[in-house]
């Protein structure tokens, strides 16, 4: 599995569209926007929560949406399936790096990297089984935990 390399830019002022296009064309994809101001008076009190985007999801190429990333749902789809077949978090974290997967960051899983995975896991499980299959999936879940 290909290593995953990401970066921030942080730019004066909007980017041009030959910015883009040349970002593109290296191969980059737009994974965030992040936009920032200073604000006087009662708003400087508000602070708003960024949240980081679900692990298995990515934004759509429009920028607008998220969509499934594969090899991340793949990922999460294996881990539920060793805990269900009651691993542990070790082995679980051993199994995703024989087969090549990677965290976001690109080093490799840790039995910690995969505990806080559960919360996500828990998540999406009864989007992706049949609900009498999640039951039983979730039970094996809450044992880790």
């Amino acid at each position: 599995m290909a290593r995953i390399e990401r970066f921030r830019d942080v730019l004066a002022a909007p980017p041009t569209a030959e910015y883009w296009v040349q970002r593109t064309d290296s191969g980059w994809r737009l994974m965030a926007v992040e936009w920032e101001r200073e604000v006087a008076g009662e708003e400087a009190g508000r602070q708003e929560t960024v949240e980081e985007i679900p692990y298995g999801l990515q934004i759509g190429e429009d920028c607008l949406r998220l969509e499934v990333n594969v090899a991340e749902r793949e990922a999460l789809m294996l881990m539920l399936e060793l805990i269900v077949q009651d691993r542990s978090l070790s082995q679980v974290a051993t199994e995703l790096n024989q087969r090549g997967f990677r965290t976001r960051r690109g080093v490799e899983w840790s039995p910690a990297g995969v505990f806080n995975m559960l919360p996500r896991m828990i998540e999406v499980g009864p989007r992706v089984f049949p609900q009498e299959e999640w039951a039983a999936r979730r039970r094996q879940i809450f044992k880790v935990v």
